[in-house]
C-alpha cells in the first residue's frame, strides 16, 4: 500500500479523518495525498485568474487542515481539482495510482438520517478505488478482527483482495467470512473464491433478506474492529445504484468499513 488519498471537504471534522489516515499510513510507509475540489466556470470576458485565485484559496484550506494534525513525519502532498470530485479522483488515480481512499461517513450521530451523504456516496458508487470509511472521531488502533461479508463468493480477480490481504498481514488480523444467502441466490454464489478462503479459517453461512441484515445478526457476536464488504451492482451497496445517499436505516456500523470493488471502471 503506497498511496493513500484523503478528500478534504468543508467538514470541521476533516482533520480527524486525516489524522486517522496518517496513523494508518505510518504502518505501511505509505504516502498521503490530500485533495480539495472546487467548481469554477470562467465565462468569456471574465477575469482569467478567477480559477487561480480559487485554487490558491483551496490550497490554503488544505494547509489549515494539515496544521491541525500530527503528521508523524509523513510528507503530505496537496492536490486541488476544478470540476467534479469523481472526475478528480479518477484523474489523480490515473496519474498516481491510489491504493486506498479514506473518508468519513456523513455523521456518527444516530439522530442524523444519513450514513453516507451525496459526496461520500458518489465516491463509493462511481469510483473503482478501494475505500475505507472511518467514523468521525475514530482513533486509529491495530486491526485485530475483520468481518468480511458478502452475498456471492465469486471474484473475477484475486487482486481485488489486495487491500484486505495487506491489512491482514500487517496487523496479523483474524479474518472471519460471512456468506449471506439472499433471495434469488445462485449455486455459483455459494462457491467461495479460493483466495478469499485462504484468508480465513472460519466461514459462516447464513440466510437473510440482505447482506446487511446478515451482518447485523453476526456483528455483536464477532465484535470486529473492521467490516469489509464488496461493491457490486446487486451486492452490499445495491441501494447506491438507485441513489447516492445511504440512510442509517439501510446501513450503519460504528467501526471502519473497507469497501472493495469487484466492478470495472
Amino acid at each position: 500500500m503506497n498511496n493513500i488519498l484523503v478528500p478534504i471537504g468543508t467538514s470541521p471534522n476533516s482533520s480527524s479523518t486525516l489524522q486517522y489516515a496518517i496513523d494508518f499510513a505510518t504502518n505501511f510507509g505509505a504516502k498521503i495525498f490530500v485533495m480539495d475540489v472546487f467548481s469554477v466556470t470562467t465565462a468569456v470576458g471574465s477575469l482569467a485568474n478567477v480559477e487561480q485565485k480559487v485554487a490558491k484559496s483551496s490550497k490554503e484550506h488544505l494547509k489549515e487542515v494539515i496544521e491541525q494534525v500530527d503528521t508523524k513525519g509523513i510528507d503530505i502532498k496537496m492536490a486541488t481539482y476544478n470540476g467534479d470530485i469523481v472526475d478528480g479522483l479518477k484523474d489523480i488515480n490515473k496519474e498516481l495510482g491510489i491504493d486506498l481512499i479514506i473518508i468519513a461517513p456523513r455523521s456518527n450521530d444516530i439522530q442524523e438520517e444519513l450514513y453516507l451523504g451525496n459526496t461520500s456516496g458518489r465516491i463509493i458508487k462511481q469510483t473503482n478505488i478501494p475505500t475505507l470509511i472511518v467514523p468521525k472521531g475514530t482513533e486509529f488502533k491495530p486491526v485485530k478482527k475483520i468481518l468480511t461479508a458478502f452475498g456471492s463468493g465469486i471474484l473475477k480477480r484475486n487482486s481485488i483482495l489486495s487491500p484486505l490481504v495487506t491489512i491482514k498481514n500487517k496487523f496479523r488480523s483474524e479474518v472471519s467470512l460471512l456468506l449471506v444467502k439472499r433471495p434469488g441466490y445462485s449455486e455459483d454464489d455459494l462457491k467461495v473464491n479460493t483466495a478469499l478462503m485462504d484468508l480465513s479459517k472460519q466461514l459462516t453461512i447464513t440466510e437473510n433478506a440482505t447482506t446487511y441484515l446478515g451482518v447485523i445478526e453476526h456483528f455483536q457476536k464477532e465484535h470486529p474492529d473492521m467490516l469489509c464488504v464488496f461493491r457490486r451492482k446487486r451486492g452490499f451497496f445495491k441501494k447506491l445504484w438507485e441513489k447516492n445517499t445511504i440512510l442509517k436505516s439501510e446501513f450503519f456500523v460504528p467501526i471502519p468499513l473497507l469497501v472493495l470493488s469487484v466492478k470495472k471502471d
